[in-house]
């Protein structure tokens, strides 16, 4: 069984992971880390110190109106991605640990496309 690094929870939502396969269990945001248990397998967990954690990244879509998902890059292990079942107030509550210049908008689809286009053809020139 896991032991939590946080002293205080601030929230607790149900959530999934997409690292790997998914899994489905809780999100935790507490004073210390931002964590996720597998509700299945107690011995299958993400713990992630504010410490340790770069920028979030959430999918926005309809002008903000829904977030689809949102990753977590760390400064070391790579992102971990997540959905929950409200997403905005997940990322409210890691808002208070976490700079909002750190909490930005991952690119859209298209955006990336165009960005994929104009790479293309810089070096094509």
């Amino acid at each position: 069984m896991a032991i939590s690094m946080n002293n205080s929870v601030d929230m607790t939502i149900k959530a999934t992971s997409f690292h790997g396969l998914t899994s489905y269990g809780d999100m935790m945001v507490g004073n210390k880390a931002v964590e996720f248990y597998n509700e299945r397998n107690p011995e299958d967990y993400i713990q992630i110190p504010w410490e340790e954690i770069d920028h979030v990244a959430a999918s926005v879509m309809f002008g903000g109106a829904r977030i689809a998902r949102f990753a977590i890059f760390t400064k070391q292990n790579g992102h971990f991605s997540f959905s929950t079942r409200d997403n905005k107030k997940i990322l409210r509550a890691m808002r208070e640990y976490v700079p909002e210049d750190r909490l930005v908008k991952s690119p859209t689809f298209f955006q990336v496309l165009g960005l994929g286009v104009k790479r293309l053809l810089h070096l094509g020139a």
